[in-house]
């Protein structure tokens, strides 16, 4: 048992990694951002990444503040939410492997502060990351601080990540400018987007 109102200096160096990992590995926020870097650049993303600092934000404080424990009480809404989460990132994968060239196609825009915010809330990924993180570094009794520590962490890495891939993706434009090359890209994102919640379905 762990005594004390913030977490150990232990206990936040073992959070690090596990942060760091969960962040920067590839899934549908990382996997939309690399592909609106390529298509848009970093200045019109940005947008996009604000919808998701906050929307990720709220979600681990509303799991570390009891959202967690009503899944484990009703498995249903849980099931009904990543259902939700799996057949809307489909819907994205299809737009994003149908796009033509730069900025065009099926991808007019970048995606907007208020969807990329409102997709956080059904995003299998994020949910299945906020629980198991509070399950591991948000203490009973101490669910106030250990949740503000910990969301004050996933800022500080998550920023920094989002613009690792985005910035992955404005690296790759010129070598995409090519209209094949950006089409066959765009194929293997939406490809790698539906693949990474469709591996949600054995969980």
């Amino acid at each position: 048992m762990v005594d004390g109102t913030f977490l150990p200096a232990a206990v936040v160096a073992a959070l690090l990694p596990f942060a760091i990992v969960s962040s920067v590995t590839p899934g549908p926020n990382n996997i939309m951002l690399m592909t609106s870097g390529v298509n848009f650049g970093i200045r019109r993303t940005i947008p996009h990444m604000a919808g998701i600092t906050t929307g990720v934000l709220l979600v681990f404080i509303a799991t570390g503040l009891g959202l967690g424990t009503l899944f484990s009480l009703y498995p249903l809404v849980r099931q009904v939410m990543q259902a939700l989460g799996i057949a809307y990132t489909l819907w994205l994968s299809w737009k994003i492997a149908t796009a033509g060239s730069l900025g065009a196609g099926d991808l007019p825009h970048p995606m907007r502060y208020g969807a990329a915010f409102a997709f956080q809330g059904i995003n299998p990924k994020l949910w299945l990351m906020c629980i198991a993180t509070v399950a591991l570094y948000v203490r009973p009794g101490h669910a106030l601080a250990d949740t503000a520590l910990v969301t004050l962490v996933l800022l500080l890495i998550n920023v920094p990540v989002m613009l690792l891939w985005a910035g992955g993706g404005v690296a790759l434009r010129d070598m995409l400018k090519v209209p094949a090359r950006i089409r066959a890209f765009n194929i293997v994102m939406g490809l790698l987007l539906a693949a990474s919640v469709l591996a949600l379905l054995r969980i």
